[in-house]
């Protein structure tokens, strides 16, 4: 009897656990403001960066001109299409930086149709090995030279880049010096400008006062957000000062406070004025610290084939994948890639937003028509020879969403 009353009150424990398990599961449902859809999914976890969903990805290692370049890489070449290449910005990895956005479920329907490579910076990956003593960095050009070798390696026809601040800047540096082989970039919180000798100094001195994951902190977040997103920053101070090697990304980020200007000015502006030749999309949240540099390096670029998308608030790819997600699908509609995809949203709505569907008009109207969309497609609109079709139209514009 004593042993079946022990039995009997142990069931009841674990009921009323299940029970209260699910009350807890039912209050997160009737939060007066959800999440997006996946966001909640991801800060379920203990770490909100990292996705144990990794079994699809190849690593490799790859020989470049300036060393050993770490890549990782889901699908393979798909006919004439472009492989999604991304880059990510200082202090961060392609995990940390990618992760939840490329795991978001709108987005892992648009990946489907296309290759996807992430490249880490030399030495920035989980795990890298500490670079000796004396190590000279590559430069931001030869971090740009580096990638060639990632498309050639793989056997990609041209790209489509996504960079991300400093990653940005290196996807620039590479659509300039190898236009051919770029078919798009996206390029969010990007700094064409270097520093001069006051932001030079002013980062020293920050350099002897601060952290380095501080210091990173203060390049990825405005003073603002480092004092009302406690959770979120501290989440990005614990990632930044266990999963990169400090002395490596100590070695990035000088690099990256050394570029130099970009070499882009809006075509008519100056005589021979070299700029991209690729459609771009410029994002930027309207309190990010690079807002000044985006809206700069809007003013240089072409505005026949330029978009530029600022998002109101914080814009975070690990916790709002969503606004980014549904910008790149027009994107690439625009750009003559996948004719339709579903819109699918918690609230079951099935027409986008009207800032949206504005930019999704105006990328299709200036590019190419979505009756090339599957076929061979041939690369209108992207260089010289389609300047009767650019001349045409002009697109630039600011979409807050």
């Amino acid at each position: 009897m004593k042993v079946l009353r022990h039995k009997i009150e142990l069931l009841t424990g674990l009921l009323l656990q299940e029970m209260t398990m699910a009350g807890l599961h039912e209050l997160r449902f009737t939060e007066e403001k959800p999440l997006l859809r996946g966001q909640d999914a991801e800060l379920e976890n203990s770490d909100v960066f990292l996705s144990a969903a990794d079994t699809d990805w190849k690593e490799h290692d790859i020989e470049t001109p300036y060393g050993l370049l770490h890549v990782v890489i889901r699908g393979s070449p798909k006919g004439n299409r472009p492989a999604i290449l991304t880059y990510h910005d200082v202090g961060l990895n392609h995990k940390l930086c990618f992760n939840a956005f490329f795991n978001f479920e709108d987005m892992q329907e648009i990946t489907q149709h296309f290759a996807v490579c992430h490249v880490d910076a030399p030495g920035q990956q989980a795990g890298a090995s500490q670079f000796p003593q004396g190590y000279q960095y590559p430069s931001m050009d030869q971090l740009a030279a580096m990638l060639p070798s990632v498309v050639q390696h793989f056997g990609f026809k041209y790209v489509i880049g996504i960079g991300v601040g400093a990653g940005a800047y290196v996807l620039a540096k590479f659509a300039l010096i190898f236009p051919d082989l770029v078919e798009g970039l996206v390029l969010m919180n990007i700094d064409p400008n270097g520093k001069g000798w006051i932001d030079w100094a002013a980062a020293k001195l920050s350099g002897l006062t601060s952290t380095l994951p501080d210091t990173v902190l203060s390049h990825l977040f405005s003073q603002e957000e480092l004092v009302n997103n406690t959770e979120l920053v501290q989440s990005y101070r614990q990632q930044i000062g266990s999963v990169v090697n400090q002395f490596n990304l100590q070695l990035f980020l000088n690099m990256y406070n050394s570029r130099r200007d970009l070499d882009i000015n809006r075509p008519g502006t100056v005589p021979n004025a070299k700029t991209l030749r690729c459609p771009v999309m410029l994002v930027v949240g309207d309190n990010a610290p690079a807002e000044e540099g985006v809206v700069e390096c809007n003013s240089k670029l072409d505005p026949t084939n330029t978009t530029f998308l600022k998002v109101s608030g914080s814009f975070s790819l690990s916790l709002q994948p969503g606004k980014l997600t549904e910008a790149f699908k027009y994107f690439l509609q625009g750009m003559g890639y996948i004719a339709h995809l579903k819109d699918r949203r918690l609230s079951g709505g099935a027409v986008p937003s009207a800032s949206m569907t504005r930019l999704a008009r105006s990328r299709t109207a200036s590019l190419t028509s979505a009756s090339s969309v599957e076929g061979a497609r041939p690369r209108a609109c992207t260089h010289s020879e389609s300047s009767e079709a650019m001349g045409q139209i002009n697109h630039t514009m600011e979409v807050s969403c």
